[in-house]
């Protein structure tokens, strides 16, 4: 059973209150933001609310057990830490949040509705919806080894152990003009093979947007002119405006041919390549085998 602190209880019993909400967001970088559908900003135990117009929130759904509970909220990206930019480079994935009822005339008489995780976010032009999942969401994730014939690790981390700062492994380009959207047309990485980035990281060096990171999905070579092209699984959205330049490195299907053949790490591979697959099920004895 929950205890409301007695100066709200009192309130909420009065039939006439004087209630918002309030949001606090924790990044997993550490940056904490305060939101709140009051028209005016508030601020308790040390985050300052800021009072964000068009905000609202879905009914809370909650259940008992270990159901995950759900909620929506809605708003508008007008606040300078809220842009789509951050949304779409996930900033904001996996961020904790706590969902606040306060008295915007006396902020201490407040009480804590719930705590989540930031999980899908959805964009439509200014406006965007970030799902609230329950703590108990947690729980419903995959932890361990997995036994499948493909690599479990992530290219250049430390169960890999390849060095994508080697010039084998990461080129240097520079965004050539009629680039848009999700594919990039680039100079500079013609040392490279075709398909050499597929799966791999570009991440910008200069321009407006340095820092920000996009995951390549096919690496291609133009037979006309021989300059490469990046198709993104996400747009860029002005990052990568001609001229920017970006470094990127190259990516790995997690199969051992590819762990072979192009990193030479076979001794790092962490799948299970000669494990028997479901057609072993359907084998059956005959003359001559």
């Amino acid at each position: 059973m929950r205890e409301v602190d007695p100066a709200l209880q009192a309130e909420l019993d009065s039939g006439a209150t004087t209630l918002c909400l309030c949001w606090k967001l924790t990044r997993r970088d550490g940056v904490t933001l305060g939101f709140t559908d009051h028209d005016r900003p508030l601020a308790f135990a040390g985050v300052t609310y800021a009072a964000a117009a068009g905000f609202s929130a879905s009914e809370a759904q909650a259940a008992l057990g270990l159901a995950i509970d759900n909620q929506e909220i809605e708003g508008a990206l007008s606040a300078d830490t809220l842009d789509e930019a951050a949304l779409q480079d996930g900033v904001f994935d996996g961020a904790e949040i706590e969902v606040w009822l306060v008295d915007w005339r006396d902020p201490s008489r407040r009480h804590l509705l719930r705590a989540a995780h930031l999980g899908e976010v959805r964009r439509e032009g200014a406006r965007f919806a970030a799902e609230l999942r329950g703590l108990t969401h947690a729980l419903n994730q995959e932890h361990g080894r997995i036994f499948q014939p493909g690599c479990d690790a992530v290219v250049g981390d430390h169960r890999c152990r390849v060095n994508l700062a080697s010039a084998q492994f990461r080129g240097q380009g520079m965004v050539r003009a009629g680039s848009a959207g999700a594919a990039i047309a680039a100079d500079g990485l013609g040392a490279f093979a075709a398909g050499w980035f597929a799966g791999g990281r570009l991440t910008v060096t200069d321009g407006p947007a340095p820092g920000r990171a996009f995951e390549v999905r096919a690496h291609r070579i133009d037979p006309a002119q021989g300059f490469a092209l990046l198709d993104l699984w996400t747009p860029a959205s002005g990052a990568l405006s001609p001229g920017v330049h970006f470094a990127v490195t190259a990516g790995c299907d997690r199969r051992l041919q590819t762990c072979r053949e192009k990193f030479s790490n076979v001794a790092n591979f962490r799948g299970f390549p000669h494990m028997p697959g479901n057609d072993r099920v359907l084998w059956y004895p005959r003359s001559g085998r």
